[in-house]
C-alpha cells in the first residue's frame, strides 16, 4: 500500500521588496586565504603542551614537597617560619645590611698585599693599624649562635627556606630566651647576596655606626612587635592541613547537603 501524501500549504513567498541577500559583503582589499595544515604545507599553530611535558626529577620532587607541606599538618616549631617579615620592613632591613657587607675575596687580597708591602718597607716589622675594627655583618651558624648565647647580637636575621630546617629551628626559641630580637625573612639566596655567597641560613648584626643607630632601633622594635611578642601565639599554631581543589569542593558539597559549614563537618 502506498504511503499517504502529506497535505499542507506551502508558505507564501517573500515580497520582492523585502528579499534578503545571503551574500556577505567583504572588503576587496583583504583576500581570505584558507590554510592547509597537511604534511609539507602550512606550519602548525603553537599550542600549550605543558601538561604533556615530563619534567626533570628534581623539579617533580620540588613540587611534590611543596604540595606535601600544604597538605600535611606541620608542627608549630616549623610552621612559625611561614610568618615572614613584610615587604616594606624587609626592604629597609636589606638596605641596612648592604651597608655592612663583608669584604670580598678581591678586597681581602688587596688589603693583605698592601699590609705585606708596608711590612716589607718597614724592614720586616709590623705596622700598627689605623682606625677602629671594621663593622661587618656576622655570618655562619655556629658564630651567630655563639653571639646570641653571649647576648652580643643586636638583631638576628633567619631565612624561612633553610633545608634541612633543623639547622635553624631552635634559633627563635634561643633568641627569645636570651632576649635577642630576631626576624624571619624570605629567600636564603637573598641573605647570601649580602655576604657574597650563594645562600646563607642566618646573619647577625652586632654593632652599627652611630648614623645608623636610629634605623636599627626601628627594625628592632618591628622585630619585637612581629616576632618576639607573638612567640607564644606562633607556638600554638599548627600549619598545613590545606585541602586540594577536588577535596575542598567535595567537602563544600557535603556541607551544603548537611546544612552546616565545612569547619563543623571537618571537626565531626
Amino acid at each position: 500500500m502506498a504511503p499517504a501524501k502529506k497535505s499542507g500549504k506551502k508558505p507564501a513567498a517573500a515580497p520582492l521588496g523585502k528579499k534578503s541577500s545571503s551574500k556577505k559583503v567583504t572588503n576587496p582589499l583583504f583576500e581570505k586565504k584558507s590554510r592547509n595544515f597537511g604534511i609539507g604545507s602550512d606550519i602548525q599553530p603553537s599550542r600549550d603542551l605543558t601538561r604533556f611535558v615530563k619534567w626533570p626529577e628534581y623539579v617533580r620532587l620540588q613540587r611534590q614537597k611543596v604540595v606535601l607541606h600544604q597538605r600535611l599538618k606541620v608542627p608549630p616549631a616549623i610552621a612559625q617560619f611561614s610568618h615572614s617579615l613584610d615587604k616594606n620592613t624587609a626592604t629597609q632591613l636589606f638596605r641596612l645590611l648592604n651597608k655592612y657587607q663583608p669584604e670580598t675575596k678581591q678586597e681581602k687580597k688587596a688589603r693583605l698585599d698592601k699590609e705585606a708591602q708596608a711590612i716589607a718597607a718597614n724592614d720586616g716589622k709590623k705596622v700598627e693599624k689605623d682606625g677602629k675594627k671594621p663593622l661587618f655583618v656576622k655570618q655562619g651558624l655556629n658564630h651567630c649562635v655563639a653571639l646570641i648565647e653571649a647576648k652580643k647580637a643586636n638583631l638576628v636575621i633567619i631565612a624561612d627556606d633553610v633545608d634541612p630546617i633543623e639547622l635553624v629551628v631552635f634559633v627563635p626559641a634561643l633568641c627569645r630566651k636570651m632576649g635577642v630580637p630576631y626576624v624571619i625573612v624570605k629567600n636564603k639566596a637573598r641573605l647570601g647576596t649580602v655576604v657574597h655567597k650563594k645562600k646563607a641560613a642566618i646573619l647577625t648584626l652586632q654593632d652599627v655606626r652611630s648614623e645608623d643607630s636610629s634605623e636599627l632601633a626601628k627594625l628592632v622594635s618591628a622585630a619585637k612587635a612581629n616576632f618576639t611578642e607573638k612567640f607564644d601565639q606562633h607556638r600554638r599554631e599548627w600549619g598545613g592541613g590545606k585541602r586540594g581543589n577536588k577535596s575542598a569542593s567535595m567537602m563544600a558539597r557535603k556541607a551544603k547537603a548537611a546544612g552546616t559549614s565545612v569547619a563543623v563537618l571537618e571537626r565531626s
